[in-house]
């Protein structure tokens, strides 16, 4: 990274060391499984990286930052405009080690008409914990306020608790069918709950992720109205 402008200095080199990708197959297009092979989705997400150290220092401001013994996660997103209504919350930063967790759920348009989507990854030490609509996993709750988020997912084999605070975050550009100039609210300073438990109720993982990078974007009512 080198920019030098009116505003800022920045430079300098970070180093991503052995990724944690999502896994891809012919049927499972990595966090969106089966619906990857859709045409024409609104928005299209991936998962480059669950989890992985980083080195490397940046110099902003004449301050060096040092990035090494650091952990980092990398998505991508692509595709006409960002949903009309959404909720996204990821942590790589809980007290265990080699544990990362990204969920997002949005009002995704389907033919004419839409549906409440959801993907939720957790991975704990090399295996990953998949919920989402097309695994036939199901929202059990989900209740939104300005101060936080509680979620809660279930499949035949476990149960899946999400608690999110919401912090004060910055204001960056969105896409739009025209361009990119809707502002969207994100944070990194929140923190998530996250509780995954077998169908009998046994303690598979709990923990607290910090700063977490949270977004809860758009028609949030018309969101939790399809979830009532």
């Amino acid at each position: 990274m080198d920019i030098a402008d009116e505003r800022r200095v920045l430079s300098g080199r970070v180093g991503i060391v052995d990724p944690t990708p999502w896994p891809v197959s012919w049927t499972s297009l990595g966090i969106m499984g089966p619906y990857g092979w859709v045409p024409r989705m609104e928005c299209n997400h991936g998962v480059v990286s669950l989890d992985h150290p980083l080195t490397g220092t940046l110099v902003a401001g004449g301050t060096d930052i040092d990035f090494s013994g650091g952990r980092g996660y990398i998505e991508k997103d692509w595709g006409k405009s960002f949903p009309a209504g959404y909720v996204w919350i990821q942590s790589n930063h809980f007290e265990r080690d080699r544990v990362s967790f990204v969920g997002s759920i949005a009002i995704i348009p389907w033919l004419f008409s839409s549906f409440p989507g959801f993907i939720i990854g957790l991975w704990i030490d090399g295996r990953l914990y998949r919920f989402a609509t097309y695994t036939g996993a199901e929202t059990r709750h989900l209740h939104i306020t300005d101060e936080s988020i509680h979620w809660t997912v279930a499949d035949d084999e476990h149960v899946l608790e999400i608690e999110a605070e919401r912090a004060r975050g910055g204001l960056l550009l969105g896409p739009t069918r025209e361009r990119m100039g809707d502002r969207v609210g994100e944070t990194m300073l929140s923190e998530v709950v996250v509780d995954l438990r077998t169908s009998d109720g046994d303690v598979i993982f709990h923990g607290t992720g910090r700063n977490t990078g949270l977004e809860a974007h758009g028609d949030l009512r018309r969101l939790l109205a399809m979830e009532t």
